[in-house]
Parts: C-alpha cells; structure tokens; sequence
C-alpha cells in the first residue's frame, strides 16, 4: 500500500516504530532519537494531519514558504530551517525557528549573529553543516574546516552551536552513504574533545533513504519527507 493510500496515523506509527526498532538493534533507546518531519512543498492541510498524529518538528527548506505556512498552525509547532539560506533572508528566520541545521559558511554565521543582537534574541541554535561526501552540489564546511571555524566563534555571540548536520552521498552503495555518516559521527566525538565549551549534542543525519544507516551510525535527529508525505511535489 503506498503513502498516499494509507492514513497519516498509521505511517507516522509505522515510522516510529521503524525507528525504535532499528535504535534497539543497535544498543540506543528509541527517545533518544528525534524525528523532524521535511515539509517543503507539502501543503498545510496534509502537515496538518501529521501534527494531529502528534508530531511536532517540522522542516522548511524555503523561507518565504515556511512563513506562508507556519500561520495555520499553533505556537507548539517547532519549526526547523533545514535548507541553504540565503543571508538576506536571516531576520525573517532569526527568533521564529527552534533550530537552523544548515549553518553552512562563515558569511551566515555573521549575518546571524549580527540579526540576532539587533533583535535581542538571546540563542540562535545552530547545527554546522559538514559537506561529508565531498559532491559539490552539496553545501557545507569541508570536514577538516571545521575547527578552525569553530576557533573563530564569539563566546559572547546569540549564535549557539549544538551539533552537526550532514546529508549523506547521492549513492546506491552503502558503504558510501555509510563513511559519510561515520565521518561526521567521528568529527563530532573530536570536537567534544577540543572544544568542550560547545554543545555537540546533535547528530542530525539520515533521510528517508538513509535513516536506518544514520541511526546505525549515531544519528540522534532524522530528517524525514516522502517516506511520510510520498514523493515531493514541484511548488506552483
């Protein structure tokens, strides 16, 4: 039976079962893996369902798209950006989203922290997105920049880091998506290491594709769209 023949309740039972499942298999309880539902291009009344499922973390790619969208819902909505922004559209971002996983250049970190002291917002959180694959469609720090970005962060900023992103290779093997995620799991336990003083709490990796691999490899926040909503659709 496919995505859309089936009911919002059920796949969003299916696929945290699906998660449990795989996070006992490998010694890690269930909770401590979080869900964060990809909602770009779907439509609010199908989001809708999701949430009325109990599902409370939501990820918007496109700025202007998530600001249409976030009025049809109430504030215990979390709303996460998860995709590349653009750092004229950091001051609709900045206060109105629980997480940005995508900090992807120092350029956006600046803008960033510049928008935040201007609205006194006290935390921005922050993942650092690492370019793990090396493809150069993919945006992010190069894994071996990280550190030194890290060593150029102000202790008294709004920005706040709290883990790192990743999305895996464009691969069929496994092995390949596979690195990827142990990379990044690697350069997290390193950065623990050199800079205690941050928050490196989240591993947001693994996608629909992917998710069972990430979760095996240390994941703690999935990022999840058409194995709930089906395939994306092209925005009007």
């Amino acid at each position: 039976m496919s995505v859309g023949q089936r009911s919002m309740a059920d796949i969003i039972t299916q696929l945290k079962e699906s998660v449990a499942e795989k996070a006992r298999a490998v010694g890690r309880m269930p909770e401590e893996v979080k869900i964060v539902l990809v909602s770009k291009t779907v439509e609010p009344e199908r989001m809708l369902q999701a949430f009325e499922a109990g599902m409370r973390d939501f990820g918007e790619s496109r700025v202007q798209e998530f600001l249409r969208k976030r009025k049809f819902f109430p504030p215990e909505i979390r709303w996460h950006m998860i995709g590349h922004l653009q750092t004229n559209k950091v001051k609709q971002v900045v206060g109105n989203v629980v997480l940005i996983h995508s900090l992807d250049r120092r350029e956006l970190y600046e803008e960033l922290d510049r928008q935040g002291r201007q609205k006194n917002v006290k935390e921005i959180d922050c993942l650092i997105q690492v370019n793990s694959s090396g493809e150069g469609t993919k945006s992010g720090f190069a894994p071996e920049e990280v550190s030194a970005f890290i060593s150029e962060l102000r202790k008294d900023s709004p920005v706040k880091i709290r883990g790192l992103m990743t999305i895996g290779a464009f691969s069929e093997d496994e092995k390949t998506v596979r690195d990827c995620f142990r990379k990044v799991k690697n350069l997290r336990d390193e950065l623990v290491r050199n800079f205690p003083d941050h928050d490196w709490g989240i591993l947001s990796m693994g996608m629909s594709s992917d998710y069972l691999l990430a979760i095996e490899e240390g994941a703690n926040m999935l990022r999840i769209g058409s194995a709930v909503f089906g395939a994306r659709q092209n925005p009007a």
